[in-house]
């Protein structure tokens, strides 16, 4: 221990423009000023690859039922992510198998036949906004059809999703941003209402229909859980994978040797979506309640605290990996947290990494060589990181 003043979560900004672009120098600061940093207000937040592994590990004392669900928009926690072992197990148990990868390799075909439609619409063009006409699209219409929600209102439910993820306020006005996200909510409800009430009516071969005749425990999902559980599917399933398509396809674009390495041998693509996941992480922090004290540090986590475990600075710890501030398509082991760990692990995980490894494979066969256009600048949002801006270009042969 020195006799300096411990810094604070405020000294840290991660809001700044510069850090929603590069958020990695200050992972590490937050890293080597401490294990955890508090706000002015006490709030905690883990750093460290161990720390944040450990804690996502032991729900019995990092738990994630927690009194958020106004500030999200919600009545009740969502469903498998805001409940406890054992219920959630029995949950997991239920939805593990409707996103197995052997259910999504089934989806391989359907996607990259999307993939390459999406491609040839834009590509004699030569140039693109990536965002909207690839990395949205793409994962988000595979995810509408995979649950089986109407592809024409991709627009609607994007909408219904940033408004709980992004709603339209400055950080400062949370009370804005929570009065809106409960408006929010209520419309995601009411639309879940009616699609349940149409599979329930008539059901087909989707992930919805077989959730309305599904049973957990021996007896019937109820319409509430229903709700809950395709409320966060929702939220998970239209945002995350576009968020670290974006920021690949940026990485990519600003650094040629790396792409010109799966261009060569596409082999290295599966290896270089891990590696990309890990350094762009795209849910950066997840929040926990502590249910029981926990000493990590020269710092006690007290029970009843609410925590903040940040998945970005574990992924880019020097403690946990090798040359961590580099990006290597190479990497051999790779114990990344981008989908979580334990028991709340990312359910669409099979899904996300066969979204990006398809796009990576058809994007790369077609357009190999492409540049940020002349005089543009990606522009990146915080909280969930994506690109939000991606001006791309490319010689049309």
């Amino acid at each position: 221990m020195t006799d300096r003043p411990r810094k604070t979560t405020e000294d840290f900004d991660l809001y700044s423009k510069e850090a929603t672009a590069c958020p990695q120098p200050v992972y590490k600061a937050m890293r080597e000023a401490c294990p955890v940093t508090r706000s002015a207000f006490g709030h905690a937040t883990v750093t460290r690859h161990e720390d944040v592994a450990a804690a996502l590990r032991s729900p019995e004392s990092f738990s994630s039922e927690m009194d958020i669900a106004v500030a999200l928009g919600t009545v009740r926690p969502m469903i498998p992510q805001q409940i406890d072992p054992p219920l959630q197990t029995s949950f997991r148990r239920l939805l593990d198998p409707m996103f197995s990868s052997k259910r999504m390799a089934h989806l391989d075909e359907q996607i990259r036949a999307h993939a390459r439609q999406l491609i040839d619409s834009i590509y004699d063009k030569g140039e693109c906004e990536f965002d909207k006409a690839f990395a949205i699209p793409l994962p988000c219409v595979a995810f509408l059809g995979l649950m089986g929600l109407p592809a024409e209102d991709l627009d609607l439910f994007l909408e219904l999703k940033d408004g709980i993820i992004r709603p339209p306020f400055p950080a400062e006005d949370l009370e804005g941003a929570m009065a809106f996200r409960k408006k929010t909510g209520e419309r995601i409800y009411a639309t879940f209402e009616k699609l349940i009430d149409e599979k329930i009516a008539q059901p087909k071969d989707d992930l919805m229909s077989l959730l309305v005749r599904a049973e957990v425990d021996g007896r019937p999902v109820t319409r509430e859980e229903m709700l809950d559980i395709s409320f966060l599917l929702l939220l998970g399933g239209l945002d995350t994978v576009t968020a670290t398509l974006g920021c690949s396809i940026a990485h990519f674009a600003e650094h040629p040797a790396d792409r010109q390495r799966i261009v060569d041998d596409p082999r290295h693509i599966p290896a270089a979506v891990e590696e990309l996941l890990r350094w762009e992480t795209p849910v950066t922090n997840v929040p926990r309640m502590m249910k029981q004290d926990v000493q990590i540090g020269d710092d006690t986590l007290r029970a009843g605290e609410l925590v903040s475990l940040q998945l970005g600075s574990a992924n880019t710890d020097e403690s946990g990996f090798e040359r961590a501030d580099e990006v290597d398509l190479g990497r051999k082991v790779n114990r990344h947290l981008a989908f979580g760990a334990g028991p709340h692990r990312c359910l669409g995980s099979h899904l996300a990494r066969l979204e990006l490894r398809i796009a990576f494979e058809e994007w790369h066969r077609r357009i190999p060589h492409y540049r940020i256009q002349e005089g543009e600048t990606p522009r990146y949002s915080a909280g969930i990181r994506e690109v939000r801006y991606l001006p791309l270009a490319w010689e049309v042969e």
